[in-house]
């Protein structure tokens, strides 16, 4: 892996600076059991986590799909990044100056630098639009716009709010006498090429934008609303691009994570505005969809950061009808779900300016409905409780939907509502909801797995053989203690490994010493060239040894090696006996008999 662009003393520094459970931490919810933190595989879908990161050695490794490796690898293996990618992201953000000559670079990172071009018209452009709006003449009507709607001086600011001038080719010229490809920046979604096809027009005129950010902060596209009542549609957004996918993105994410963790939440809005309004009032752990529904990668995305999303959607009736669709897609997804329900004809928008940011934080968003209660309330509607057939019908919706609960003290406290409700007997509800249950039952991937409450163990894919293991336990030795591993390499006296991975990492860490190097596992990890053996280095490097092993111990796994050496050597005779023994060679079998009869002694 290593990288003959960047000094390799360099590359030790970024790497030292980085610490891999805050790089990690910024992709995967991680708690701390023991030593090691602990989270959901960014690599594979699971709902228990066996995705561990070991802070004193600066390793990560999944138990559950093999991924493992450093800091580098980990942004190398989640981005996409090849490795003076990650090494450039990771300096960066520890403010190491670095700087790549993009002529000697590979292709891969020719191809960042085009994505880079996007990246930064994207960014020129946020500023100006941003500009625009707030310090000029053209941007005077979308600003008082914005300003009558409620938005402050501070969120425009926040959240880089702009406005696009109505013009067809200014945006045009302005990036062309800045040398970007206009080509490139058709890709990019902001310009759009003529039905000709021999000019291009901006694709944004005469709208207030909202830029859209990556994770990491960056740029990506754009969302313009409509200034004039004519103009169709109301919002445009910026088309799929190498930079942007709106099934993947969600708004705010970039500002809101932090506060995701910290509260242990999300809360989940329709649109940018209410996003907006919602952090004038404190609430900065919300988000939105880019326009489209909530997708599995938006949950996957949301997974790494909070196993619990609040739900705030206007009140009327599509609004409630999507809230509906999306629990049901949260939950079934094995997070937890709850949803806050706005009065008759508000949205959040409208509910902080009338009743204030107090109100909004306690009466909506901190008396967010379970899952069930809203349910409940969900399957009210329309019903006319006068009527015997809404009666049952409800009641029977409520008895399918409690049925899905593991929990049976939460299923009693619900039907004693309904009991209570209704002057029913809770064991009437409870015999017919065994009966609903065993019909109608539904297995969603329960929450409790995603909470961390209780942390499985490393997996283990079956009992490994003695000799695997007696080489597992070598080779974390000999990483772990440079001295160890040449008392073991003394001890092995030429010996090979039975497993081919195996020696292939002794031959490299021994290498890796005779370079001056310390024991560091991290660092061996940058040396090693081949992506399947630091997976078997990470996984190794996970074993905990609480002892020195004794001299005895030592002996024991070499000769565990040795023996297995010797039963191949055996099968091997034995098959050839068996040939020979076939050919009617009798004297060359009776020689391996005696072959044969030697080697079993010795074992």
């Amino acid at each position: 892996m290593k990288n003959q662009l960047i000094p390799e003393d360099t590359v030790n520094e970024i790497r030292s600076k980085n610490d891999i459970v805050d790089v990690v931490g910024e992709y995967v919810q991680l708690k701390k059991q023991g030593r090691n933190y602990f989270g959901l595989c960014p690599f594979h879908n699971e709902n228990s986590p066996s995705f561990s990161v070991a802070p004193e050695k600066q390793i990560f490794h999944c138990f559950g799909c093999g991924a493992g490796g450093n800091v580098f690898t980990f942004l190398m293996d989640i981005e996409g990044y090849s490795f003076a990618e990650a090494a450039r992201s990771l300096a960066e953000r520890v403010n190491i100056p670095l700087e790549i000559n993009v002529n000697e670079a590979s292709d891969g990172q020719k191809q960042k630098h085009a994505l880079d071009d996007m990246y930064e018209a994207h960014d020129l452009l946020r500023k100006f639009y941003h500009h625009l709006l707030v310090n000029t003449k053209q941007g005077q009507d979308a600003l008082e716009y914005l300003l009558q709607r409620g938005f402050t001086m501070e969120s425009i600011e926040k959240y880089q709010l702009g406005y696009s001038l109505d013009s067809w080719d200014y945006v045009h010229n302005f990036l062309k006498k800045r040398d970007f490809s206009i080509e490139r920046m058709e890709k990019a979604g902001l310009l759009v090429r003529r039905e000709n096809g021999e000019k291009y027009f901006d694709r944004f005129r005469n709208r207030i934008m909202f830029p859209i950010f990556d994770r990491q902060g960056k740029t990506i596209a754009f969302s313009g609303r409509a200034l004039s009542p004519g103009d169709e549609p109301k919002y445009l957004n910026s088309p799929e691009t190498p930079l942007f996918n709106k099934s993947k993105v969600v708004y705010n994410y970039h500002l809101a994570r932090p506060f995701i963790r910290k509260k242990g939440a999300a809360v989940l809005f329709e649109g940018f505005a209410d996003c907006i309004s919602a952090d004038r009032a404190f609430v900065h752990n919300g988000i939105a969809t880019m326009g489209t529904a909530l997708t599995e990668q938006h949950i996957q995305l949301l997974k790494r950061s909070t196993d619990t999303i609040i739900i705030c959607y206007d009140s009327d009736a599509p609004g409630i009808e999507a809230a509906n669709k999306t629990a049901d897609m949260i939950r079934d997804h094995g997070l937890h779900v709850k949803i806050a329900l706005m009065p008759n004809g508000y949205d959040p928008d409208d509910y902080i300016k009338e009743f204030g940011e107090e109100k909004f934080q306690n009466d909506i968003i901190g008396a967010a409905h379970t899952y069930i209660s809203f349910k409940m309330i969900y399957h009210k509607r329309g019903k006319n409780f006068a009527n015997e057939g809404d009666k049952m019908d409800y009641i029977e919706s409520v008895l399918q939907e409690t049925a899905k609960l593991d929990s049976e003290v939460e299923r009693e406290f619900y039907l004693r509502q309904i009991a209570a409700e209704f002057t029913l007997s809770l064991e009437s509800l409870l015999n017919q909801q065994s009966k609903v249950g065993k019909h109608n039952k539904k297995a969603p991937k329960q929450a409790q797995a995603a909470s961390f409450q209780a942390m499985p163990a490393p997996r283990r894919k079956g009992m490994k053989p003695a000799h695997t293991k007696a080489e597992e336990t070598l080779l974390a030795l000999m990483l772990h203690d440079r001295e160890m591993a040449y008392r073991i390499q003394k001890m092995l006296d030429g010996m090979e490994m039975n497993h081919d991975d195996h020696q292939a990492i002794i031959t490299y860490l021994f290498a890796f010493y005779e370079e001056g190097h310390e024991a560091d596992a991290s660092l061996f990890l940058h040396f090693l060239p081949d992506a399947n053996l630091r997976k078997i280095v990470t996984e190794i490097e996970m074993m905990d040894f609480h002892h020195e092993p004794s001299e005895q111990e030592l002996l024991d796994y070499v000769n565990h090696i040795t023996k297995y050496k010797q039963l191949m050597v055996i099968k091997e005779k034995k098959a050839e006996q068996l040939e020979a023994e076939k050919r009617l060679d009798f004297i060359r079998a009776a020689e391996l008999g005696k072959e044969l009869i030697s080697l079993r002694n010795s074992l």
